[in-house]
């Protein structure tokens, strides 16, 4: 019997198509999600002391150029083929880079500073203009799946879906590090212009054992911690609990397909027996955790996603446990 999941309605993935569904250029819909997702950092929240920044809702204009971008991507797609991506954050710079340049806000992107030659002290991932002054914007996109023995919702029970890092680790290297990479004398050599501010720009996506939970629910998760009540969120089960899944087509994402709400054609969907299939496949040699999207019918012959879950080795919890008690 297949578990009850949130409503459509009340999921992230409704609002986006509502606002986003015309759009059929996958990095065209991905940059349209970069651009209009909820921040996964309340930058409200008094814990950020005015340090992360928000884009806010993607405005008409920019609603109109991302239309006239997915009827024309040429430009975005010679910009993305410079560039062989293999990691999901470096692709995700590079839609990001390519707004501001369209905004003429973007002054550098990628800047490194070094010390002396064979030192690297840092990097600038964007630096904005802003009169006779910079902006210091780190940007990063992440998803982080909430480990489910009950010990507790901190930052740091949020862990990677590799388990390599977590939320509180990344917020902490941001935070006292990264935003700091402007009060280093070789940076201050190195820029023609002063920073006045530094922020971080963070999106990303938070997932929770069992089934995404209703937004009433995450009161207690995002409670002292600065996470937007409103974040992009899903679930994560267990390979064995993969069967209780409830939707009739499925599609299995790739890397650098994790960050917008998936669209695509009817045929290249996956059945729920097929999905299982590929599931048992992947996991015989492969323990690296697979981002499942739900699918429905979205009219004009095309499936959208509903919902979306990690699914992860059978032992992914206990090793999740062991890798927060390193840090907690």
């Amino acid at each position: 019997m297949p578990v009850p999941t949130e409503p459509r309605r009340l999921r992230y993935q409704a609002r986006f198509h509502e606002r986003w569904s015309h759009l059929n250029d996958p990095h065209v819909r991905t940059l349209a999600w970069l651009l209009d997702a909820p921040d996964l950092l309340d930058p409200a929240a008094e814990e950020w002391r005015g340090r992360v920044a928000s884009l806010g809702p993607a405005d008409a204009a920019t609603r109109e150029w991302l239309g006239e971008l997915d009827a024309a991507p040429e430009a975005l797609h010679a910009c993305l083929g410079l560039h062989p991506y293999t990691r999901l954050g470096r692709y995700a710079e590079q839609l990001m880079a390519f707004y501001l340049r369209h905004r003429s806000l973007l002054f550098a992107h990628g800047v490194q500073v070094r010390a002396a030659r064979n030192q690297t002290v840092g990097e600038f991932d964007f630096l904005l203009r802003q009169g006779d002054t910079l902006v210091h914007w780190e940007f990063a996109t992440k998803l982080y799946l909430l480990e489910s023995s009950g010990l507790g919702h901190q930052a740091d029970y949020f862990v990677g879906p590799n388990l390599a890092d977590t939320l509180g680790a990344k917020i902490r290297k941001i935070m006292d590090q990264q935003l700091m990479l402007s009060r280093h004398p070789a940076a201050q050599a190195q820029l023609p212009h002063p920073v006045s501010l530094a922020q971080a720009l963070i999106k990303g996506w938070l997932f929770y054992h069992g089934d995404t939970p209703l937004p009433a629910q995450l009161d207690e998760t995002g409670a002292g911690i600065g996470i937007t009540h409103g974040h992009c969120k899903g679930f994560w089960r267990a390979l064995q609990e993969a069967r209780q899944l409830p939707a009739t087509h499925y599609a299995v994402l790739a890397r650098l397909e994790w960050l917008a709400p998936a669209k695509l054609a009817p045929e290249a969907a996956l059945s729920h027996d097929e999905l299982l299939r590929q599931l048992d496949l992947h996991f015989q040699d492969n323990d690296s955790p697979v981002l499942v999207a739900l699918l429905e019918e979205g009219g004009q012959d095309s499936l959208l996603e509903t919902d979306r879950g990690f699914i992860v080795p059978d032992d992914w919890r206990s090793r999740a446990e062991v890798r927060i008690r390193r840090v907690v």
